[in-house]
């Protein structure tokens, strides 16, 4: 069975992880991704580990053939143009302006190959006060709101996740798919445009709109008062989660469970907007009796009381949960200098067009030969 995008062709002039994480989607989908990178040490992720490869650049990119080209000498640019003539779909994330003055801007080579979809990711989109800044995830987190709300402003910690780059990514991603099926309806490709700031921005729409709706700022604390979430610790200080929301039978399975039925008629928490007024003092009550028992009891008496609550788990306990291995997300890959490589499949299954890992990441201008092949003369 093909891919979904078996024969789309992409050009990926990326680095880091917005671009490839784009790329890397399309390429999970069956599209042949050629991911072009400076002959010296190719993509920087590449030197976060030994022999050219390290487990961040393994993560976004599979699937993809990779071609050393040097886009600044004119023969570079030559064999790039080429490339992009024959392509459906080309992303780049390099500064704005950047392509432009190598000759390979979204005008170019949309005259070129009017059925060329451009996608272009930026920092903090193509045009305004901050467009030649530098922009890297952390920055796009905190620019775009949604570092606020996931740690305490009074002791800041960065997280440890890159948030933004992967949401542009998938922003990005999201964008082409669109691009593509007006393409089949019109013949024309067109430009897409994303940024780290746009993506951030958008992915906190709910504490935004909440904000437009009453004029408070939303802090870290604030949905999880409002969907009644609340996170725990057991005897042994092993971490857990509750989420009730708002069906009433959640919070009746909870106090079920915890034996304190006469919360029900309790004016503090008896209805959800009492509770939310008072999530602190519920937190506390919880807090001390949770505390005195063990994780494990105390997740199988909510779970029978149809309660949503789940252990916190680390990535090692990820991997080793049933359900996990039931959706086998982590997938063996056979790897040409490697041996196998371990790495997690995509989020997605399509009946018909299913995604799969087909390839590891690919040496540093693995695919030179077969790539360039047929440009000579250029």
């Amino acid at each position: 069975m093909t891919g979904a995008l078996d024969g789309i062709r992409v050009l990926e002039f990326a680095s880091y992880v917005s671009g490839p994480y784009a790329a890397m989607l399309l390429g999970d989908l069956g599209a042949e991704v050629i991911k072009l990178e400076p002959p010296e040490k190719g993509d920087p992720f590449r030197d976060w580990g030994a022999g050219g490869y390290s487990p961040t650049f393994d993560s976004l990119n599979r699937n993809k053939k990779s071609v050393a080209l040097d886009l600044k000498s004119d023969d570079g640019k030559a064999q790039a143009l080429a490339l992009a003539k024959g392509a459906d779909v080309l992303v780049e994330n390099f500064r704005s302006g950047t392509l432009d003055r190598l000759g390979l801007g979204w005008e170019l080579l949309s005259a070129a190959n009017p059925g060329l979809i451009y996608c272009s990711i930026t920092g903090f989109g193509p045009t305004g006060p901050y467009r030649d800044r530098p922009g890297y995830d952390t920055v796009g987190q905190a620019m775009g709101g949604l570092l606020s709300l996931l740690t305490d402003l009074d002791d800041p910690r960065p997280m440890g996740f890159s948030f933004s780059d992967h949401l542009a990514g998938q922003s990005a991603c999201y964008g082409i798919l669109g691009a593509l099926v007006a393409r089949g309806r019109t013949g024309r490709g067109q430009l897409v445009e994303t940024s780290l700031l746009e993506a951030t921005v958008a992915y906190v729409a709910e504490n935004a709109t909440r904000y437009f709706d009453d004029g408070k700022v939303p802090e870290r604390a604030t949905r999880t008062h409002i969907a009644q979430v609340y996170a725990f610790t057991d005897r042994a200080g092993l971490p857990f989660i509750i989420h009730l929301s708002s069906p009433p039978k959640f919070w009746q399975g909870l106090t079920s469970v915890v034996g304190r039925k006469d919360w029900r008629e309790d004016p503090r928490f008896a209805e959800r907007r009492a509770r939310i007024a008072n999530y602190d003092e519920l937190h506390t009550e919880l807090a001390a009796i949770f505390g005195a028992g063990k994780r494990d009891d105390w997740l199988n008496g909510l779970l029978a009381a149809d309660v949503p609550a789940s252990p916190i788990h680390t990535l090692d306990e990820v991997f080793a949960d049933p359900q996990v291995q039931h959706l086998a997300m982590r997938q063996t890959v056979p790897d040409r200098e490697r041996g196998a490589l371990d790495l997690v499949r995509s989020s997605v299954r399509l009946s018909d067009t299913p995604t799969e890992i087909r390839t590891t990441a690919p040496a540093l201008g693995q695919h030179n030969d077969e790539v360039l092949g047929g440009l000579a003369g250029i």
